[in-house]
């Protein structure tokens, strides 16, 4: 049998994880902040994927997995969110090591217009399991973003953790969704005939969604961690013990 999503979750971590202990910076030391956001940020989405997993939201064609399960999903799913936080945050690291942190010139207007647009695209398509969980995922992160840790909102290294990450998911989810791996009810997401058919290649718009809002939770959570358990000092100097 070929277990085609575990190759994805060791190539999505590989290179992180090798430049983890000698790169420009020692990413190993961030990990005090790093695991319990991977902890609690992952909890909080593998019971949302296990619960919409149970409701047949999506499903898993397990010709590409291995038979080994955990509260109904594939040992594959659940390193995926070890995997792509650890990834993805090693970006983020790489953001502020070589770019100097700036302020975005967002006023609180725009974050307000996003989160009610969210929650009407939500209410518009409440018939649409994923559609609105996925939506509504977003609008609470700029909520909770916007009400009690506005910093994050404001930092352009943020928006380019966003954006770069981007990349890889859909590299990464484009194999999932083509081969297929993982495959999802029509009924629960966009969809149509013709030109409009709900999807950018085979990936279901909402996993955009989806992805912006876990992967802003995990940075949310990180940077919650890392200003509070680790010194600025010794930040300093673990970005710059490998220059």
């Amino acid at each position: 049998m070929v277990i085609n999503y575990l190759i994805l979750d060791i190539l999505i971590i590989l290179f992180p994880f090798l430049l983890s202990f000698k790169w420009k910076f020692a990413y190993y030391r961030y990990y005090k902040a790093l695991f319990p956001a991977i902890a609690i940020v992952g909890a909080g989405y593998i019971f949302w994927d296990a619960i919409v997993t149970a409701r047949g939201d999506w499903w898993f064609n397990y010709e590409y997995l291995s038979e080994i399960t955990i509260i109904g999903l594939p040992l594959e799913e659940i390193l995926f969110f070890i995997v792509v936080p650890y990834s993805c945050i090693f970006i983020y690291e790489n953001l502020e090591y070589f770019f100097p942190d700036k302020k975005t010139r967002f006023s609180k207007i725009f974050y307000v217009v996003l989160i009610i647009l969210f929650v009407l695209g939500g209410l518009a398509f409440y018939h649409q399991d994923y559609t609105i969980l996925a939506l509504m995922s977003c609008a609470f992160f700029l909520l909770i973003a916007l009400w009690r840790f506005p910093d994050i909102l404001q930092s352009r290294n943020y928006w380019l953790y966003i954006g770069i990450s981007m990349i890889p998911f859909i590299i990464f989810n484009y194999l999932l969704t083509s081969t297929p791996i993982v495959l999802y009810n029509p009924a629960a997401i966009w969809g149509g005939d013709g030109a409009w058919n709900g999807r950018f290649f085979t990936i279901p718009l909402e996993d955009f969604f989806y992805n912006f809002s876990m992967l802003s939770f995990y940075l949310l959570v990180y940077r919650y961690f890392r200003k509070r358990w680790i010194q600025p000092s010794t930040s300093k100097q673990g970005l710059k013990d490998h220059k």
